[in-house]
């Protein structure tokens, strides 16, 4: 697969990438050579390791040696003896000399910080520190290496951090720092879920096998590996792995414990398809407080349930699995091996679809690109090194944006800049005039209605209203009837002369077949109005808005659409029921239109953040993608929209027609004149298409899509300098009003906690 560049390259063919590791390109292979490998695909790429030191006598020389994969590893030798000025002075010269022939723009990459005295004067186009772990944490760190990582942050235009726990500890240390936990390459341990030879090694050791790779160094438990073989001599342990910084002589010897040694990448499939269960046995330490362990998927991938001791990063992104079990003491631990073993040998792989599931959009494919694209944004050209600084980053122009936007700049006096990665502001709530002068919804027909009068007051502020009661009717082959059903309804539909909201009551209630405890939203219109009426107007129609049966989902679906035993033919019954006279774009204009609010539009989140800082973010996009997706995408239907414009004066009689037939493609036509009170001889209609692909409309109403989002809804609740606000940051479906009550409640707790309660508080715009 191909890294995909960036629309606007600023980095041209001749771009090198010089990284700079303290892990050897031939020594396990992690995070460092997947990277590099995929961005080998764009640019050339120096791996650049610490030096090997021989006789005092020895000449300095790098040894060079290219790999199949594009990446060039490059290892200085250097004599004893030399003091670290020294070593330095001919490091830089060694490197400076390799580097003589390169007249492109440079790339410096550092894993470590240690590299920095003697590459700190490379000119680059950009700075990556690429912080994978805690290093001052681990035994045997090198002096100066705090020093030097204060220094480096200083120098960097970009801060990528190996998972969010260290993300939350590096995030003040610089104004681009961007998250990115371990990923796997799935298709290569998919491997370990078919039949392969056993490894000779491996081959006569006896079932059920637990088993641990990876390096074994002051990060393993060392007693819990013993007292796990101890509770369970009937279990082989198997370990595979380098011994690092830590005597060989010191780990636990059992009869059922075999240390394999180190393996390569391509056989590490091989050892995982004889396990039954694999082990991640950390210690709770320095070392790992920050860790995100690559193998977590990879034993995921290789169809693994997995054991592991309390790590932050494996908790948060794992933990809610059920093929992941959690667990501190030796007793908890024996327990939660002897479960996942069970579950391993039964029949239900139930655990195992959950994982592939989170897994399905993890790739280091998908890791490398987003990098790229930082790198790119942060390698343009600027005039000036210094960036602006906000206040506040709001991200998106639509409701919640505008309305969190508008109160911190009007209210707190705060310096505040907007971007939408659309070409607009106002969301989905966008209108415009077509080539008709007809003023239509882009995004589909958006009718403000709402009980709150602090909503109406507040809106008001920026629009006035032109009163307006909305009217669906329903096609039934040569019919048109009135949705919500009500009386009327069920008169034409059943050719009656119901005249009493007590008759039309009767009629549902013989109708209806009730359900004790519905738990879909099959049930739910079962129960209220039959099945005649669920197939006639609520399955069809359902099925192609959300792409599922009815019976699939939950039961606030159809539960949002009323069944009323009079004639009121109205689609809302609030008490305000109005559309912004000049239109949502003018409203939202006017709320922009703030001498503290600065926006840009067509501008992507993870760009702007590499060019500005700000103190506190207001992030209004899909949560799962702020969060790099990290447990996997959260499922939203999409619409597509077919726009058209008509020579004829009317097309429909109401605003909006639905079609509940499986037959018709599209669920609803609008005509926006209704909406609008525009006259014209000509009339501008929309078609209506549900579909999977497109931008996020409607969250998925599914109970484990909720589980899924509480999930991320947990990574934000450890983000507390974020404010999430509206649908795609809730994953819950608002009405427009509910978006504004919502972001009033959140701009009102977070105003107090932000300003003294003696401080007056502005009431009105500057």
């Amino acid at each position: 697969m191909s890294i995909a560049r960036p629309e606007h390259d600023y980095l041209d063919g001749s771009a090198v990438l010089l990284c700079f590791s303290h892990l050897r390109w031939d020594f396990v292979f992690q995070r460092p050579q997947h990277l590099m490998t995929r961005l080998a695909r764009t640019m050339p790429v120096i791996f650049w390791e610490e030096p090997v030191v021989h006789a005092a006598d020895a000449p300095a020389v790098l040894d060079i040696r290219g790999r199949a994969t594009g990446v060039t590893v490059v290892t200085p030798h250097l004599p004893a003896g030399l003091t670290h000025q020294a070593s330095d002075a001919l490091l830089s010269s060694l490197l400076k000399a390799h580097l003589a022939g390169h007249r492109g723009p440079l790339v410096r990459w550092y894993y470590t910080p240690m590299m920095l005295p003697f590459s700190r004067d490379l000119d680059a186009a950009c700075t990556v520190y690429d912080c994978m772990d805690e290093l001052a944490n681990f035994d045997f760190a090198p002096a100066g290496l705090a020093d030097l990582e204060r220094e480096l942050f200083g120098e960097v235009d970009l801060v990528f951090t190996g998972g969010y726990s260290l993300y939350e500890a590096k995030r003040t240390v610089h104004p681009s720092v961007h998250p990115f936990p371990s990923s796997v390459e799935r298709e290569h341990f998919l491997q370990a879920r078919n039949t392969q030879p056993d490894p000779a090694d491996q081959g006569g050791l006896p079932r059920p096998r637990l088993g641990y790779y990876g390096v074994i160094d002051e990060r393993m438990d060392l007693e819990m590996i013993a007292g796990l073989a101890d509770a369970r001599p009937d279990w082989s342990i198997i370990m595979v792995g380098p011994v690092v910084k830590i005597d060989p002589m010191n780990l636990p010897q059992r009869p059922n414990i075999a240390y394999l040694g180190g393996k390569s990448y391509d056989a590490l499939p091989a050892y995982a398809a004889g396990w039954d269960v694999a082990l991640m046995p950390f210690a709770i330490n320095a070392s790992t407080r920050f860790i995100s362990p690559t193998k977590t998927p990879e034993y995921l991938a290789a169809g693994l349930p997995v054991v592991s001791t309390p790590i932050v990063d494996v908790a948060r992104h794992y933990g809610d699995l059920s093929a992941v079990r959690i667990a501190g003491s030796l007793d908890d631990f024996v327990t939660a091996c002897a479960d996942a073993l069970a579950m391993r040998q039964g029949t239900d792989m139930g655990w195992r679809e959950e994982a592939d599931l989170v897994l399905a959009d993890a790739s280091w494919d998908g890791v490398a690109e987003r990098m790229l694209t930082l790198i790119d944004a942060a390698s343009r050209p600027t005039t000036s090194n210094v960036r602006p600084h906000y206040d506040y980053l709001v991200v998106g122009a639509g409701f919640a944006g505008a309305v969190m936007a508008e109160r911190l700049a009007s209210d707190m006096g705060k310096r505040v800049l907007v971007v939408d990665r659309r070409p607009h502001i106002a969301g989905n709530a966008f209108d415009h005039r077509d080539d008709a002068g007809i003023l239509v919804h882009r995004y589909g027909p958006h009718i403000f209605h709402t009980n709150s009068s602090e909503i109406v007051d507040y809106l008001s502020a920026f629009t006035a209203w032109r009163p307006y009661e909305h009217r669906v009717l329903a096609s039934l082959d040569d019919q048109l009837v009135p949705m919500p059903i009500n009386r009327t309804t069920l008169n034409l539909v059943y050719g009656l002369a119901l005249s009493s909201e007590s008759e039309a009551a009767d009629f549902l209630a013989s109708r209806a077949e009730p359900v004790a405890d519905p738990q879909n939203s099959e049930d739910v219109v079962v129960s209220q109005v039959g099945r005649a009426l669920y197939e006639t107007f609520f399955r069809g129609y359902t099925r192609k808005q959300w792409g599922m049966d009815p019976s699939e989902l939950h039961k606030s679906v159809t539960a949002r659409v009323p069944t009323r035993t009079n004639t009121d033919d109205r689609y809302f019954t609030d008490s305000f029921q109005a559309m912004p006279a000049d239109g949502y774009t003018a409203m939202f204009s006017a709320m922009l239109d703030h001498p503290n609010i600065e926006l840009r539009l067509g501008t992507d989140f993870d760009t702007i953040r590499s060019e500005i800082t700000f103190d506190r973010l207001v992030f209004t996009g899909p949560i799962d993608e702020y969060f790099g997706f990290c447990y996997g995408k959260l499922p939203y239907r999409s619409l597509r929209f077919q726009h058209e414009t008509v020579d004829r004066e009317t097309f429909q009689p109401v605003a909006v027609v639905n079609y509940p037939s499986q037959d018709m493609p599209y669920t609803r036509v609008t005509e926006y004149k209704y909406l609008t009170g525009q006259t014209a001889p000509v009339t501008s209609i929309t078609y209506e298409f549900p579909c999977d692909e497109g931008d996020p409309y409607y969250p998925v109403p599914r109970a484990e899509n909720q589980a899924l989002f509480k999930r991320y809804e947990a990574l934000a609740l450890g983000c507390p300098e974020v404010l999430f606000v509206g649908r795609l940051a809730t994953y819950r479906y608002y009405n427009m009003d509910q978006v504004v009550g919502q972001a009033l409640a959140v701009y009102r707790r977070h105003a107090e906690q932000e300003m003294p309660s003696e401080a007056p508080v502005a009431s009105e715009r500057a």
